[in-house]
Parts: structure tokens; sequence; C-alpha cells
């Protein structure tokens, strides 16, 4: 049995790996060395001060539905939960829908209504052979839903046209109303819930990341390590401080366009099929309100494309412990990549951080969410990796280098080290299943 293992990354995946390989085997010297100051990785996040007292947001949106009995236990003995019913909304031309939009028709005009059930009902698509995520939309919600809704959100969240998609990703994300419902939810704003999950939790003090401290206290992490260089003949890490540390066996959460980068004597072809693999990056705004209502929903979503955050959530409305006494807070989500970069976004002279803020304040202000007397604090950053873009032949390529890393010895695991689109307690499985490859 191998002695010496080495994790990259202190996220959630990272942490995992890490507890469950030392639970599972005796005498196994296990070291996580994190990059930055801090773990939680893209589960963690920040404060920002204000004259009230400091806001915590977290790297984006985070809540835990996870279904497994075992990731539930670690997460609420880790910390208690505070129980939400998801009742997410939308924000489409001036007008607020239910959740999801497809079945929940109601508060359109009758015209707008008219067009998309028309279509709904006559649709003609087939459903037969679908070769990406445009055909599987069509044939599901007809032409003029899904060109008014799910393309318009597809180019925002996914920085991609849907036809550029495949399939394999969307499972039980999108909800195939019938038509019973879809009639329904044309006429009446009484509608159940439909939407996938029946509860969302979420740490009741301590942020999301909290729901695994339990075993990031169990764990050895080494802080401002920064991998630069792998020798997979030698195992050995060099790092960036210019201290090396051998192993036996490397366990990486690294995104793999990274990994193999830094790998050496990595071939030309895994190099290559490295490059197909992208992935989006988001740009958040983060304000918080001297008033504890202006969030109305735990979160929403914007298909209206000329305001270019794709998703806005409360994490004061997750818990008011992420916020000071009778205040509030609102994130908003802007995501970017390779094929639309952020600068095309901007197209003012001002630097990113003045026009995304003022960007998302004049939104919210012309949506009504709330006064510019309202924001205390605001803040701008940058999350370089967001999720999976499932862009097509990605999986072959992505396979292609995994195979590659497994033959070097190098386990890979979490959302980026998988290159798949992992929630929360999926990746958190990630890790605690990687160390069953261990040899």
């Amino acid at each position: 049995m191998e002695n010496k293992i080495i994790v990259l990354g202190a996220g959630i995946a990272g942490i995992s790996a890490a507890y469950h390989t030392k639970e599972k085997y005796q005498n196994v010297e296990v070291t996580v060395f994190e990059k930055t100051n801090d773990w939680g990785g893209l589960c963690g996040g920040f404060y920002i001060p204000s004259p009230q007292g400091e806001f915590w947001f977290d790297n984006a949106v985070h809540l835990s539905f996870a279904p497994e009995e075992y990731v539930q236990k670690i997460f609420h003995t880790s910390s208690e939960p505070i129980r939400h019913i998801p009742i997410p909304t939308n924000y489409y031309n001036g007008t607020w829908l239910k959740h999801p939009a497809q079945n929940n028709l109601y508060p359109l005009s009758v015209k707008e209504k008219t067009l998309a059930l028309k279509d709904m009902i006559d649709n003609h698509n087939s459903k037969e052979n679908l070769k990406n995520f445009e055909e599987w939309l069509r044939a599901q919600y007809g032409n003029y839903f899904t060109e008014n809704f799910p393309m318009k959100y597809t180019r925002k969240y996914w920085t991609v046209e849907a036809k550029e998609l495949g399939t394999s990703w969307v499972g039980q994300r999108l909800y195939t109303p019938n038509l019973e419902e879809i009639l329904e939810g044309a006429m009446t704003n009484e509608t159940p819930n439909t939407y996938y999950a029946q509860e969302m939790r979420y740490p009741k003090e301590g942020q999301y990341r909290s729901f695994f401290k339990s075993l990031a206290n169990q764990v050895n992490i080494i802080y401002n390590k920064e991998a630069i260089k792998i020798d997979t003949y030698g195992k050995n890490i060099t790092f960036s401080d210019g201290s090396v540390e051998t192993y036996s066996t490397l366990i990486s959460t690294l995104p793999i366009p990274e990994l193999v980068q830094i790998t050496q004597d990595t071939p030309q072809e895994i190099l290559e099929s490295a490059s197909y693999l992208k992935a989006t990056s988001v740009a958040i705004v983060s304000l918080g309100f001297n008033r504890s209502d202006i969030p109305k929903n735990l979160w929403f979503y914007i298909y209206d494309e000329d305001k270019f955050f794709a998703r806005v959530y409360s994490p004061s409305y997750k818990s008011p412990a992420n916020a000071p006494k009778g205040c509030s807070s609102l994130q908003a989500e802007i995501y970017f990549s390779d094929f639309k970069p952020l600068e095309t976004l901007n197209s003012s002279s001002k630097n990113a951080q003045d026009f995304f803020l003022n960007h998302v304040i004049s939104s919210f202000i012309d949506m009504g969410i709330c006064k510019e007397k309202d924001i205390i604090c605001k803040d701008f950053r940058i999350i370089p990796y967001g999720n999976v873009i499932f862009t097509h032949d990605m999986e072959k390529h992505r396979n292609k280098v995994l195979q590659y890393l497994q033959s070097q010895r190098i386990l890979s695991c979490g959302r980026f080290g998988e290159w798949n689109y992992l929630w929360s307690n999926q990746s958190f499985l990630s890790g605690k299943n990687i160390c069953d490859l261990i040899k």
C-alpha cells in the first residue's frame, strides 16, 4: 500500500478525498496542498465590509439538495441546516413568472401565451435522433417558447448557442410538463411546485463550506502552495515557492486542462485534446442593502439579453447570518468564456468593475428590486471556473485526457477534475470514490 499521498486543492472534492483516504487506509500520510490561504474552493466565499457590519458572499450560488443519506449525515453533522422550499422565479420582458416558465405562463399577455401554447400543442419537431441541445429544446417545448426562453438563457449561462451543446448533461435539470400542466399554468398562477428539488439546504451559520468543515478539521492542509510542475517519473511536485514534495500517489482536483500543462512530458495529442475542454467563468456582482426585505425569493433567472446577468440569488435569504442584522443581500452572476469574452459585454470605456457594478445596479433599479439609497456595500470579482461547457465531442477529449492522467498515476476528481457538471454532493462523492482507485 502506498504511504505518501498528496491531494492538490482544498475544495469539497479534495478535502473529501483526503478524509476518506485516511479513513480507508491505515498508516498512510495524506497532505492537501492549497494554492490560496483558505479552504473551500468554489464552495468558499468572501466578506465585504459595510457601515452596518460584514456581509458574507459565497463564490456564486450554493445550496444542497443531496439525496444521499451519507452526504446529508456529513453535511448536517458539520453544520445545522436551514431548510428552504425552493420557489425560484423568472424575469422576462418586465414580467415575473414562476419557475419553470414552460408550465407557468399565466402572467404573460394573451397574445404571447397563445403563440407559445399553439406551438407547444402543435409541435412537429422530432424527438428522435436529437443531435444537439437546440433540437432537444424544440422537441420538448416547440419553437416559440424555445426561442424566447431557453435559447436566450443558454446564450447567457452557457455562453454559446444551444446548437453548440450536446444533451448528456440535461438529465432532470429541465422539466418537461405534460399538456395538462402547460394549459393549467397558462390559465392560473396557482400551480404546484415542479422544480427538480423539493428542498434546498444551507448552513444556519458558517457559510456553505461549513457543511464539510468537520472533515476539513481532520485533514492536514498546507496553504499558499501552488503546484507549477509535476514530474510523474520522479514522482515529485514543484511549488511556486520553490519547494518540492514527493508522492506515491497524486490526487488532483485542479482543472484538467491546467493539470496537463504543468505535468512534464505530456504528449502533444493529450495537450490538443485538453485544448478542446472549455468552461465558463463567472463575474459576480455582490450588493449589500440596509433593509432586510429586498430579496423576495431565494433566487431568480433573467431571460432578457440586455441584462447581462443570468441568475441572481440572495445570501441573506439563504441564512440571516450572512448579513448584518436588519440587512439583506443579492449576488448577480455574469457568465463569460473563450466563446463569449467579458470584453464583448463591456462596450464602454469604463473598466470592468465600474461597468458591471453600474449595469447590475441600474438594472435592479429598473426591475423594481431596490433603490440606489438602499445599497451600503458593493463588490465585483471574477471566479475563473464556473461550469464545464458540454460542447460536441467534449466527452471524447475529456476521457482521453483522464485515461492518460490515470496511466501516470494521477487520479483526478471534483467538478473540474472529472470535467463534469457535478453538484456539491456529487463533487463530495467524487472525492470519496477516488480513493478506491489507489493501488
